[in-house]
């Protein structure tokens, strides 16, 4: 068990930061905008939230339109998603998330990644400075790790092909595991 606090205050700070007119703008992740991250925010904190509460997933992805709101509901999701983990409760036993039933001590993990990676993501894409605590680092460092043994060819989708570090940092290496590359400049990557 692990507080997801910090990460999700500074998903949810990222958020509050993103101008309107950077919703179009391309992110890290694959074809998607920051309109779609955000979109996968929304769903994936809301999935999360009840995964964490032991109640029936949430049906679909991420909505087809951001609601109008869309700072203040992310914000208040992503406050919502880090109490729900706080609850011991929400690490014990299964859930399920993407189609995969695993113990809920790895899903807290997962949650953790979500937020790290694709806060990192939106703060790239909004050109925002992004901050990670130690421990978080170490939690997503060692979930990444898990897919090194993917071929690179299947690595699409969150994980892109791994990229050769030219940092010696330990965000920068876990960000090349999942496919990103710290020193391309988004406009670049996304393509």
């Amino acid at each position: 068990m692990h507080d997801l606090s910090p990460a999700a205050q500074e998903t949810a700070r990222l958020v509050a930061l993103v101008p309107d007119d950077h919703l179009d703008r391309p992110t890290p992740c694959g074809a998607w905008t920051v309109r779609d991250l955000l979109g996968h925010l929304l769903a994936f904190s809301g999935h999360f939230i009840g995964v964490a509460r032991h109640e029936a997933g949430q049906a679909g992805g991420p909505p087809a339109e951001l609601p109008a709101d869309w700072r203040g509901v992310l914000d208040a999701r992503l406050a919502d998603l880090a109490a729900a983990w706080k609850e011991p409760t929400a690490w014990e036993g299964e859930g399920s998330a993407g189609g995969l039933t695993m113990p809920r001590e790895q899903l807290g993990v997962v949650a953790t990644e979500e937020l790290v990676l694709h806060g990192w993501d939106l703060a790239q894409s909004i050109g925002a400075g992004f901050t990670v605590r130690d421990e978080d680092l170490a939690i997503v460092a060692e979930f990444v790790a898990g897919f090194e043994h993917v071929p690179q060819e299947g690595r699409t989708g969150l994980y892109g092909p791994v990229v050769e570090p030219r940092g010696a940092g330990e965000l920068e290496r876990v960000l090349t595991l999942a496919g990103r590359d710290p020193q391309r400049p988004v406009a670049a990557q996304a393509g």
